[in-house]
């Protein structure tokens, strides 16, 4: 199964048809809108997978000013990434982004009732942050990489510009 490409029809806002597509033969002629075709390599996958992780871990690291740019710079990985070809490159992002959320929430909500000038309880609650985000933003990347990731070829839909 290794190194064999999936053949993933794709719409114009990357949902699928709901008929699947029939296969081709070769006594036909190859339509001209597939000739198109774009490869969607497994690397690039395990990589988009992984990315929430990665930028998770260094903003929880290093927090100021990383930690507020990341929450910015988040969500516009999370759209790329939620709508992906390969519907495991949405699952894992959408659990990192679950985490990385509840935690930032979770610190808003119990920030507001810290005593004014006592920075210790902000350390507090980025210590309890870091241990529960870095271990998961380490054991995903991890699983995403011992899972086994195929090439996928981007079918263009009738109608659809390549």
């Amino acid at each position: 199964m290794r190194g064999q490409a999936h053949h993933i029809p794709i719409g114009l806002h990357g949902e699928r048809p709901e008929r699947p597509m029939e296969p081709h033969s070769e006594s036909q002629p190859m339509p001209q809108e597939l000739l198109s075709v774009q490869r969607l390599s497994a690397r690039a996958a395990r990589t988009a997978a992984s990315l929430f992780n990665y930028g998770t871990i260094a903003a929880v690291l290093v927090p100021v000013p990383l930690g507020l740019l990341w929450l910015c710079a988040s969500m516009a990985v999370y759209a790329m990434n939620r709508r992906h070809p390969e519907p495991r490159v949405g699952h894992y992002a959408q659990q990192a982004a679950y985490r990385l959320y509840a935690v930032a929430g979770g610190f808003v909500a119990l920030a507001t009732f810290f005593p004014g000038q006592q920075w210790s309880y902000y350390l507090y609650a980025w210590i309890a942050a870091a241990a529960m985000l870095v271990p998961w933003s380490v054991i995903d990347p991890v699983r995403i990489r011992r899972e086994q990731w195929c090439d996928l070829e981007l079918i263009p839909q009738a109608g659809e510009a390549a």
